[in-house]
C-alpha cells in the first residue's frame, strides 16, 4: 500500500526539530511552498499545515522561535 502524502511530509518536516518546524509555519502560512512540499496540491498542503500546528500546539510553551 503506498504511504499518505500528508503523513509523509508532516514526519519529513517535524524530523527537522521544534525551532525550525515553528519557522516552517510561519513560511507556509504566508503562502510560501516549502521543498518537502512541493508534490503535493494545495489542499493536501493546507492539511499539513493543519496537522503540523495540532502537533506544535504541544509545545507552544516548551519551544517557541524565542529560545
Amino acid at each position: 500500500m503506498k504511504p499518505d502524502p500528508v503523513d509523509h511530509a508532516v514526519e519529513t518536516l517535524c524530523k527537522k526539530g521544534c525551532q525550525a518546524l515553528w519557522a516552517d509555519i510561519d513560511l507556509m502560512e504566508q503562502g510560501r511552498i516549502l521543498p518537502e512540499l512541493q508534490a503535493l496540491d494545495a489542499q493536501q498542503r493546507k492539511r499539513v499545515l493543519g496537522e503540523i500546528k495540532s502537533i506544535m500546539a504541544i509545545y507552544k510553551n516548551s519551544c517557541s522561535l524565542d529560545q
